[in-house]
């Protein structure tokens, strides 16, 4: 069966077409980004690759083809024992590898030479990623955005989610891809965002899913999710997009940080080390009086006055200047907490997009 070479614009479009996405790169740069649904089958592991890159630069480039083809044919050989052999005669692979060079066209030749019907990306994950960025600049300008405003701790990621489980709705979660709250305190512990390209195709392959003809709702962030960018043209349309306003009172607000954020409630020592993120802008005194609130059990009084004193006005000031529909919203929201006042508050949303 003749291999199919295919160009990274084709293959991005095709993609729900191939019975999987095999990513023929090492470990390392499959964990650093990969197209959506990849598995890893490594034709050379990190290790290997490591090898194989000294011996070309100190022996010769022959004996480090030599060792590289005994270890990639051992590799590709136990691929298709441990994932091949269930495989029916018309499974359709799309392989890809950096450069769609040697690692991905010895997968793909015995992949073929099989018998199975497989696809190789042109120009592999480099091409792929020169259209991710194309489509992130194109993507924003075909969709018209809600963008759910509110001060911290109001329920706008809560309110997003019940949007998504409750289908019908298009929701693009910024924080759930970039895995982050989008604050300070918004790293999760022990989980750790992805880099800044796997969550450049994470937003790319969330918008391509999305029918330009309805709306998407999204939450209103800043240009920075965490440690990670977002896309500039897509900044760019939110900012310009018109604005849902979601409104909880203060103590509602307290009640829902505390559930929301309660792994630091447990853990009073990482609170407090996040909290010195602040002493550039609030200084050492109110800094070092809300760690020993903390250490004292009054994590719900410093919430509360994190809220008051620091987050409020600089969000307030912040959606002001940047989000052009703010003062005007298409809908004010208020509810109380309850998931019955989520549940109709995204009834509204959902009647409105």
């Amino acid at each position: 069966m003749p291999i199919v070479s295919i160009p990274a614009p084709d293959a991005l479009q095709r993609l729900a077409e191939f019975d999987a996405v095999i990513d023929a790169r090492s470990q390392s740069e499959y964990a650093e980004d990969r197209l959506p649904g990849a598995i890893n089958w490594p034709t050379l592991n990190d290790a290997e690759r490591a090898l194989i890159g000294t011996e070309y630069k100190q022996v010769s480039p022959f004996t480090a083809r030599k060792r590289g083809a005994v270890l990639a044919a051992r590799n590709i050989a136990a691929h298709i024992e441990r994932e091949g052999m269930d495989k029916p005669k018309d499974w359709t692979p799309l392989v890809y590898c950096w450069r769609g060079g040697q690692r991905s066209g010895s997968l793909a030749t015995v992949l073929s030479a099989i018998g199975f019907r497989v696809h190789l990306l042109e120009g592999g994950y480099r091409e792929y990623r020169r259209a991710v960025i194309a489509a992130l600049e194109a993507l924003p300008q075909r969709f018209d955005f809600r963008v759910v405003c509110g001060t911290t701790g109001s329920g706008k990621s809560r309110l997003l989610q019940q949007l998504a489980e409750s289908g019908g709705v298009q929701v693009l979660d910024l924080e759930l891809l970039a895995n982050h709250r989008g604050s300070v305190l918004g790293l999760v512990p022990g989980s750790p965002q992805p880099g800044q390209k796997q969550f450049e195709s994470r937003v790319w392959d969330a918008l391509r899913r999305f029918d330009p003809a309805r709306p998407v709702i999204v939450e209103s962030e800043s240009k920075k999710v965490g440690d990670l960018r977002v896309p500039e043209k897509l900044i760019e349309r939110m900012r310009a997009s018109p604005c849902i306003r979601l409104e909880l009172s203060l103590e509602g607000r307290v009640q829902l940080l505390i559930e929301d954020y309660d792994f630091f409630v447990r853990d009073t020592d990482t609170f407090c080390s996040r909290l010195d993120a602040l002493r550039v802008l609030r200084g050492n005194d109110v800094v070092n009086g809300w760690q020993e609130a903390a250490r004292a059990g009054r994590t719900r009084e410093v919430v509360r006055d994190l809220l008051v004193s620091h987050y409020d006005p600089v969000y307030l000031q912040s959606m002001k200047r940047n989000f052009t529909g703010f003062a005007q919203p298409l809908l004010d929201l208020e509810w109380d907490g309850s998931a019955v006042s989520l549940d109709a508050a995204a009834r509204q949303v959902a009647a409105l997009a």
